[in-house]
Formats: C-alpha cells, structure tokens, sequence
C-alpha cells in the first residue's frame, strides 16, 4: 500500500498543543514503517488555518497524489485535515471515488473498511459540533463584556479605554449618531461612506471609512444615544 502523508499547524497551535510538524511527520511514518506500507510523499501546510482547504496548497498536493496513486491520505488528527464538517467530508468523498482512502492517526479512524467509514462520519459531526460550542461560549462572553462595558479586543468606535472599562469618547459617539440619523432617513451606506469621507472624520484607525465598517457600527456598535 502507498501512503501520501498530510501535516498542518499554525503557530500559536504548535506552542499551545505541541503538534510541531515534524512531531506529525514522525507519526505518520512510524505508521507506515510498522505495517509496512510506502510512504512516497508528506506534504504539509505551516502556520496555515484550518478553516478553508482550498487556500491549502499542500493539501491540494496531497490529495491530488493520494487520488492519481490510489494511495491512503494519512493525517495526525481530523483537525489537522480541516475544522469543517462539509470540508472534511467533501475530502473523504474525493478519496473514495478515487479509489483512495483516509486514515487519522488520533482517532484511529481507516476508510479501508466498514466500520472505520462510519466512525469517522460520526466524529467529523462531533468535531465541529466542539468547535460550534466554542463559538457560542467565546460570543457569549464578548456579549457579557459589552453588557458591562468592560475593555474586549478591539476597542469598538464610539469608545475609549479608562483601565478596565470603556468609556464614550464624545466625539465618536456624535459620529455614530449621525450615521445611524443618515441610515434612518434611507441614506445608503455608499452615500454615507462618502459624506464621512468627504468631511474627513477619522475612523478609528485614522483611515477611510468603507461600507463594511458603517454596517459593523449599525449592527454592533454600543451606542449612548
């Protein structure tokens, strides 16, 4: 059997979890070397996220060999393949038309058969319903910040920090009063954009105002007004 090894890890990952990439490699090969398998190439992707596959170029690599070789696509964990369930799957069904398969070293998981094909589909649900949940407490957080006006990151416009709290910055806030004033009376957001840029108000960063930061204030912004 020819295997077609797959690492990926970003930085912050690699000093939080210990998944260095050569950590992942020296898996990968103990693996095949123990069932005696072929390993003819480990691609990897380094300090890339998890979330989009198409931006991967050595994942693109590996799957393409994996199909051309009808090899297996071995992988350290299920998160190091992608953080989406639609990804992960979409990726198992290339393989398998190809003739190919996936195994994941964590969960021991090996399309070669049955059973493995139904584990998997199970824990790629389970992995992305962890990453839901995270989402949902680390939301339920910045919500509670902002309910107390405590400092979160960014400082959102309208305010200023004073130790552990915002406080309103007198001249944002009249910024945002007028732009929601603007907003009500039907004015669109190009238009809008243009009147502040056009007056020169600084945004929060001092650059120009574009309609994605008039939207995020409408629909995010803290206002005292």
């Amino acid at each position: 059997m020819k295997v077609v090894g797959y690492v990926r890890v970003s930085t912050d990952e690699q000093v939080r979890e210990g998944v260095s990439l050569e950590a992942q490699k020296s898996k990968i090969s103990s693996w095949a070397n123990a069932l005696d398998y072929e390993v003819i190439c480990i691609e990897e992707d380094a300090g890339i996220s998890g979330k989009n596959i198409r931006a991967r170029e050595g994942l693109q690599r590996a799957l393409n060999l994996a199909c051309a070789e009808k090899a297996i696509l071995v992988v350290h964990s299920l998160s190091r393949l992608s953080r989406s369930t639609r990804d992960t799957l979409a990726v198992a069904e290339r393989l398998d038309k190809a003739g190919a398969d996936l195994v994941s070293l964590s969960e021991r998981i090996d399309t070669t058969n049955a059973a493995g094909k139904m584990i998997f589909r199970m824990l790629a649900v389970l992995n992305e319903f962890e990453r839901d949940q995270i989402s949902e407490r680390t939301s339920a957080i910045l919500q509670h910040k902002k309910s107390k006006l405590e400092v979160y990151s960014s400082t959102p416009y309208g305010y200023i920090k004073d130790g552990k709290k915002l406080v309103a910055d007198p001249q944002e806030q009249r910024v945002i009063s007028k732009i929601y004033s603007l907003h009500k009376q039907g004015v669109s957001f190009r238009k809008i954009v243009g009147y502040l840029n056009r007056h020169r108000i600084p945004s929060k960063k001092g650059r120009e105002w574009h309609s994605s930061t008039v939207y995020y204030i409408l629909n995010n912004s803290i206002h005292t007004t």
